[in-house]
C-alpha cells in the first residue's frame, strides 16, 4: 500500500514529509540517517508495516530534512534542525503522548527530542544507535565506507546494504538501490560531516522513560560496546543483543513486545479518594438548547453522542475520572492539574478537527478549578463530588465561550513552569462566592 504523503513546515520553513496510518496509541518511527524515504521503504522491503500490524494503533513516519521526500536543498543540518522537523510533525498531528523509535544515527534525534519533551515520549526504542556518531565512524568498517562515499556512490550504497544485511543476500543488494533513492552523494557527505560533531551522551541520564536498546553483534559499523555504554548511562534501559546482521522480523518482535508492555502498564482512570486534592473539570456544549430546537430531538441526540464519544476518549487518554454527565456536559476529576489541562487542550483540538468536516459544529466550553472536594455517593449509590471547589469549577465553565478553556488562579499556580500559556481575564463576580474570582484563559490553539 502506497502511503499518503503529507507535508508540514518546520520552524525555519523547511518542508517535512510525513505519513500516518491507523488510530489509537501512537508510535513515531525514525529510520536511519540518511536512509529514510517514506514513499519507497515498503517497496524496497525495509518499511515498518509488519511492526504496525503487530502493535496496531497510530503509526507515524517522517523523512527528516535532507533526505527522502522532504526538502533536500537545506542550509541547516544540525540536531536542533532535525528535532524541529520532528516537533513540527508531532504538533501537526497533535500527539500528546507516543512511543518514539530511532534507528542508527537517527538515535541522536530521538534522544534529543525525548529529553526536551519527556511529557510526550512514553517509551523510547533505539536500534544500533550510538550517542556519539564519531565513535561509530571510528570503526574500521565505517572508515572504509567513508572512503567509498568520497570516491564511488554506488559502491558505498551497495556496501552499506551488505554490512547491514549480510554479504550475498538479496536484501543487501536491494537496500543499496534504496540508499541511492534516499539521498544524493553530496547530501550524504554533508550529513555524515554534520554527524561527526554530534554528541548526545550528556543527555542520556536525563531520559526519564523506559528505553529499549537493540544491538547486533554482527553489524560492524555499529559496535556492540557503544550500545552497552548507552544502556549504562540511561536510568531505565534494557539491552537486547541479537546475533549476526540485521533481520527485521526479530527486531520488530522485540519492539512490539516492549510497546505492548507499556500499554498494559498504562494507568487506569483516576479514582476519587475522600479528602484528596483534586482538579475539577467541567464541560458544556454552547447553545445546546438552540441546537435541539433547530434539529429536533433525534438529530440533536446524534451530535450529543459524538460529543460524548470525543469527551470520553479525551478523559480516558489523560487519566480523568468521569464523575457524571449532564446531557450536554461532563464533570470529571483529575489528581493532576497538568493532566487536566492537557485533557482540556486535547479535547478542544479534537472538537476543532471534528468541526472541520462536520455538518453541525460542536462548540464546547471547559472550566477547571482545584481544591479538596467532598466525596460522597449520590442517591443512586454512585460516587460524586460536592463542595466549593466543585461549584467554582462549574461557575468558571459557565463563563467560557465555545472553544475556550478557563481556569482558576489555583490551577494556574499549580502548573506554573509547565509550559502552559494563559491570558489573564481579570476578576469576575461568581454566584455563591463572596469575593471576586480571577479567571485565566488557556491558550490551546497550535501556532
Amino acid at each position: 500500500m502506497v502511503p499518503r504523503i503529507q507535508y508540514v513546515k518546520a520552524s525555519d520553513g523547511v518542508s517535512i514529509a510525513y505519513s500516518q496510518a491507523g488510530d489509537g496509541p501512537a508510535y513515531v518511527a525514525l529510520n536511519d540517517i540518511p536512509f529514510s524515504h517514506i514513499q519507497l521503504e515498503e517497496q524496497y522491503g525495509v518499511g515498518f508495516q509488519p511492526l504496525h500490524e503487530a502493535i496496531g494503533g497510530r503509526f507515524v513516519r517522517l523523512d527528516p530534512r535532507g533526505m527522502g521526500m522532504s526538502d533536500r536543498e537545506v542550509d541547516r543540518i544540525t540536531i536542533d534542525a532535525w528535532v524541529s522537523d520532528l516537533e513540527a510533525v508531532v504538533d501537526r498531528l497533535e500527539l500528546d503522548q507516543f512511543v518514539l523509535g530511532g534507528s542508527g544515527f537517527s538515535g541522536v534525534i530521538a534522544i534529543s527530542y525525548a529529553t526536551r519533551h519527556p511529557e510526550r515520549v512514553s517509551r523510547l526504542t533505539l536500534l544500533n544507535a550510538p550517542a556519539r556518531p564519531a565513535d561509530a565512524f571510528a570503526a574500521p568498517a565505517s572508515q572504509s565506507l567513508a572512503e567509498m562515499l568520497v570516491r564511488d556512490w554506488e559502491m558505498f550504497s551497495e556496501n552499506v546494504g551488505a554490512l547491514a544485511f549480510g554479504w550475498g543476500r538479496d536484501q543487501a543488494r536491494v537496500f543499496g538501490e534504496y540508499v541511492r533513492a534516499c539521498s544524493t552523494q553530496e547530501l550524504a557527505r554533508r550529513t555524515y560531516a554534520a554527524l561527526v560533531s554530534m554528541d548526545v551522551t550528556e543527555l542520556l541520564p536525563s531520559l526519564t522513560m523506559p528505553v529499549l536498546v537493540i544491538s547486533h553483534d554482527g553489524v560492524k559499523y555499529a559496535p556492540l560496546d557503544l550500545s552497552r555504554h548507552l544502556v549504562s548511562d540511561i536510568p531505565d534501559a534494557r539491552l537486547v543483543v541479537m546475533e549476526g546482521v540485521m533481520d527485521l522480523e526479530p527486531i520488530f518482535k522485540q519492539v512490539a513486545e516492549f510497546v505492548m508492555e507499556g500499554r498494559e502498564e498504562e494507568p487506569e482512570a483516576d479514582h476519587v479518594e475522600p479528602g484528596a486534592f483534586r482538579t475539577i473539570f467541567f464541560t458544556d456544549i454552547e447553545g445546546s438548547t438552540e441546537l435541539t430546537e433547530r434539529l429536533g430531538d433525534a438529530k440533536a441526540r446524534d451530535f450529543l453522542r459524538e460529543h460524548e464519544r470525543i469527551t470520553r476518549d479525551a478523559l480516558a487518554k489523560h487519566g480523568g475520572a468521569e464523575i457524571k454527565t449532564m446531557g450536554d456536559g461532563f464533570m470529571a476529576s483529575f489528581s493532576s492539574a497538568t493532566k487536566a489541562l492537557e485533557c482540556g487542550i486535547g479535547l478542544q483540538r479534537a472538537f476543532a478537527q471534528y468541526n472541520e468536516s462536520a455538518p453541525q459544529p460542536i462548540k464546547v466550553r471547559v472550566g477547571l478549578n482545584a481544591g479538596e472536594p467532598i466525596a460522597e455517593d449520590d442517591p443512586e449509590g454512585r460516587g460524586d463530588l460536592f463542595g466549593s471547589a466543585v461549584n467554582l469549577a462549574a461557575r468558571i465553565c459557565s463563563r467560557a465561550e465555545g472553544g475556550e478553556i478557563l481556569a482558576s488562579e489555583g490551577v494556574r499556580q499549580i502548573v506554573a513552569g509547565k509550559g502552559f500559556l494563559f491570558s489573564d481575564l481579570g476578576e469576575s463576580e461568581m454566584r455563591g462566592f463572596e469575593d471576586p474570582v480571577r479567571v485565566y484563559a488557556v491558550r490551546w490553539q497550535a501556532s
